[in-house]
């Protein structure tokens, strides 16, 4: 298992319904940038267009506990807790002062881009999650 990464998002009005309510939806976007910040926080930025491999998710298990509202500052983090030879599984939360509000495992697979089927996980990713932060 790696170290936790957590990030901090502000809840905006475009991110809620009319009764000021984080949409359901919006919870697996704020994942999204987690897992995106915590690769770039161990030096794998991966949205290169030169790459010759996606990341795409395969699976998301999410559990809704507890609704955030406009204004909310959160806590989202992300946390591998499975490495595979071309996937990585996420264990993810969203906080809001110590309180979960929601929690979620996330499957991610690296695909060839050009043909969308499953690679091996780039080996400059591999290294750096082998080094311990």
């Amino acid at each position: 298992m790696s170290a936790i990464f957590t990030l901090a998002v502000r809840v905006y009005i475009e991110d809620t319904d009319a009764a000021g309510i984080v949409y359901y939806v919006n919870y697996l976007k704020f994942m999204e940038r987690a897992r995106t910040e915590y690769l770039r926080n161990i030096g794998f930025g991966h949205y290169l267009l030169t790459e010759d491999y996606l990341f795409v998710v395969r699976k998301a298990d999410i559990r809704y506990k507890q609704p955030a509202k406009m204004d909310d500052l959160l806590a989202v983090s992300a946390q591998i807790i499975k490495q595979g030879k071309a996937s990585l599984q996420f264990r993810q939360t969203i906080e809001r002062n110590g309180q979960l509000l929601s929690e979620a495992t996330i499957d991610i697979a690296c695909v060839d881009k050009h043909h969308l089927k499953p690679c091996a996980l780039p080996s400059r990713l591999t290294d750096l999650l082998a080094t311990p932060l």
